[in-house]
């Protein structure tokens, strides 16, 4: 039993002992050996049912919502955008037919300048190039809405940039600007439930100023 004793204890002065001249043999860290550069932002999950995490998220007293990471920096409204959106999955495929990480239609990857829907797929650089091409114009589209109702209130919900925004990925610019110029009393619900109300609220406050009007903006160049 003695002799057992003295073993662990030899062992966990070993360990000790080891730990010590790591910490100290070099109080200066190189960080210019480590980057991040060139890694993807990709946030897929196993459980879809991503409504339990943003619920324990959510909770917080003032009833705002952040991201634990990314806060609400144009990073932050992308990913959680493309959390709801896929579960940040570039190779998910709806019900709908709706593609990638963003989950885009066909059509509007037409606008942008995707015809090859396979190839998109299976393209996370592409599809990252639609996101912001499609933003952009979608800002150009909503450019006068979005001067004339951030800061207002619809329905008791705050109009900010960023929310109009997500809610134009939703459901297109153009049922945006109905919900708006009827101060929400015409609406668009998608397939699964999902409203521009719910997306205006949801993404509120992130900051969007990354993303430029233009009306020509392109995921592949002509």
């Amino acid at each position: 039993m003695i002799k057992s004793i003295a073993s662990i204890f030899a062992l966990s002065l070993t360990v000790y002992s080891l730990l010590f001249v790591s910490f100290t043999k070099d109080e200066t860290v190189d960080l210019s050996k480590y980057s991040t550069e060139g890694l993807v932002y990709n946030y897929t999950v196993v459980n879809q049912e991503d409504d339990l995490i943003e619920n324990a998220i959510e909770s917080s007293v003032t009833g705002e919502t952040y991201s634990p990471y990314l806060n609400k920096c144009f990073v932050g409204f992308r990913e959680a955008l493309a959390f709801k959106e896929s579960g940040g999955n570039y190779f998910s495929v709806n019900t709908f037919g709706y593609l990638g990480k963003y989950q885009f239609g066909k059509e509007t990857l037409k606008m942008i300048g995707v015809y090859n829907s396979a190839n998109f797929l299976n393209n996370p650089q592409l599809q990252e190039k639609a996101f912001i091409a499609n933003l952009e114009r979608n800002k150009w589209i909503l450019r006068r809405e979005i001067k004339q109702f951030v800061g207002k209130k619809i329905n008791g919900t705050l109009i900010t940039e960023s929310g109009i925004l997500a809610a134009a990925h939703l459901s297109g610019p153009g049922s945006v600007k109905k919900y708006l110029r009827s101060y929400g009393a015409v609406g668009f619900t998608d397939g699964y439930g999902t409203t521009i109300q719910h997306y205006v609220n949801k993404f509120s406050g992130y900051d969007t100023s990354f993303a430029k009007p233009n009306r020509f903006s392109k995921a592949v160049s002509i």
